[in-house]
């Protein structure tokens, strides 16, 4: 069984990925390949002078794929509730065990609404719908959590990929019992 499973690999959730391996969490991301972020052309990514969607993205998986995360090209097509966790079905026939589950599905919320997640009317410009979440990005469902465009955020890359992190950050947490941390220090 997973720790942590990403159903979405934009920046949010390969961010939420990179966080969680290098935490050394058991980590599964899902990618179906069509997230809006690999159209896009990006000068507004701080730390990086111009890049694009598909090449950010490629970036965003191979980070969290160094650090342990597991990459999966897949569709997720059902999420259930299963004894202590969830069930991830896939369009393949797999399916993923996994103690806690974010979905960083983009502008999509039909799987988030299929397991029961509450949704509602989203604020940014032709995003009709998003995922209710809280603060810390927990939904309704114990265990079922929600980052990036999906929950609401600013449909920016570079902020949704901070929401990932943040999303990441409060399971490692809890997983802990503990307020974690992760920097890194230059080598001298």
């Amino acid at each position: 069984m997973y720790e942590i499973a990403i159903i979405g690999a934009g920046p949010a959730g390969a961010s939420a990925a990179l966080f969680a391996a290098k935490a050394g969490k058991k980590t599964l991301l899902i990618d179906n390949d069509k997230g809006m972020t690999r159209r896009g052309w990006y000068e507004n990514y701080y730390g990086i002078a111009e890049i694009g969607g598909p090449e950010l993205v490629e970036t965003g998986h191979k980070q969290a794929v160094k650090f342990g995360a597991e990459l999966v090209a897949d569709q997720a097509v059902n999420l259930t509730a299963k004894g202590e966790g969830f069930v991830i079905e896939s369009e393949s026939g797999a399916a993923y065990e996994a103690k806690h589950v974010i979905l960083a599905t983009g502008v999509l919320t039909d799987l988030a609404a299929k397991a029961g997640v509450e949704t509602k009317d989203g604020t940014e410009p032709r995003i009709k719908t998003v995922v209710a979440v809280n603060a810390e990005g927990k939904t309704n469902i114990a265990g079922i959590w929600a980052a990036g465009t999906v929950a609401g955020v600013s449909v920016h890359a570079i902020i949704t990929a901070g929401d990932g992190a943040k999303v990441a950050i409060n399971i490692i947490s809890e997983l802990n019992g503990a307020r974690y941390v992760d920097h890194d220090l230059l080598k001298a």
